[in-house]
């Protein structure tokens, strides 16, 4: 069975025959499957259908006429021609042969474009990860300061309520005397008011017996005679802190 050419060939699959001739002339003129991976590997570039300038008397994809061959052609040998049949499997064979081409290059387009989607998810993941690490760096930065902030606020805290209890402690406690005159002494919150008492009995005057009779300690208001059993609690138990103004009384006795 007689064979078409190549451009033949191209022509009958529906390819131009100026696209046809530039693929078979880019190739090399190796053959139409090579001339067939040229035209769809380039068949949306813009300067596809552009006329490729070739050597007068040189027509790619037919047979040279007598006059173009050299020495030792057959002159006036032609070409057979191909039957209807002939071509028409001929043509199937270039059709079956376009439609593997069409998937090969369908199946590689889609594995580049798998591979560039990988690639994309991968960027993204390495993006969203370095994010990640940026706000967890933040975030513990933050807690870091506000761990400090919360230290130096309970540091500043605790030394004020440290003068606070200081200034209870030494704040005074003024004793007023019967004839009118005021002691004033510092004493601990936890101390018992019996240490009041005797502060009281070792520097009063001679008016309330030079030290020797005992004394009894009020407060001013409200108005409150001190007991026996108040002298062992401590003064911030009886409402003594932070000051207290007491009054001092000769003892009843019995």
């Amino acid at each position: 069975m007689a064979e078409l050419t190549a451009l033949e060939s191209l022509i009958e699959m529906g390819f131009p025959k100026g696209r046809a001739e530039k693929a078979l002339a880019l190739t090399g003129n190796q053959g139409i499957e090579a001339a067939m991976d040229w035209l769809m590997e380039h068949e949306d570039d813009p300067d596809v259908d552009e006329p490729l300038a070739t050597p007068l008397g040189h027509v790619l994809g037919r047979e040279p006429t007598p006059s173009e061959q050299g020495p030792g052609s057959a002159v006036g040998e032609g070409k057979p021609v191909l039957t209807e049949e002939e071509r028409q499997e001929q043509t199937k064979r270039m059709l079956e042969l376009v439609a593997q081409k069409q998937r090969e290059r369908e199946e590689r387009e889609e594995r580049e474009a798998l591979e560039r989607e990988r690639q994309r998810r991968r960027q993204g993941q390495e993006l969203s990860a370095a994010r990640q690490r940026l706000q967890e760096d933040e975030m513990r930065r933050a807690a870091e300061e506000r761990k400090r902030e919360k230290a130096e606020e309970l540091e500043a805290r605790q030394r004020v309520r440290e003068k606070i209890e200081r200034d209870k402690v030494e704040r005074a406690k003024k004793v007023r005397l019967p004839d009118g005159t005021s002691l004033t002494q510092t004493f601990r919150a936890r101390e018992q008011l019996a240490a009041v008492r005797l502060y009281v009995e070792l520097h009063r005057g001679e008016d309330l017996g030079g030290g020797q009779d005992p004394v009894q300690l009020l407060s001013g208001f409200p108005r409150r005679a001190f007991s026996e059993a108040d002298m062992e609690r401590p003064l911030q138990e009886l409402g003594l802190v932070p000051s207290a103004v007491l009054i001092v009384a000769k003892k009843c006795p019995g």
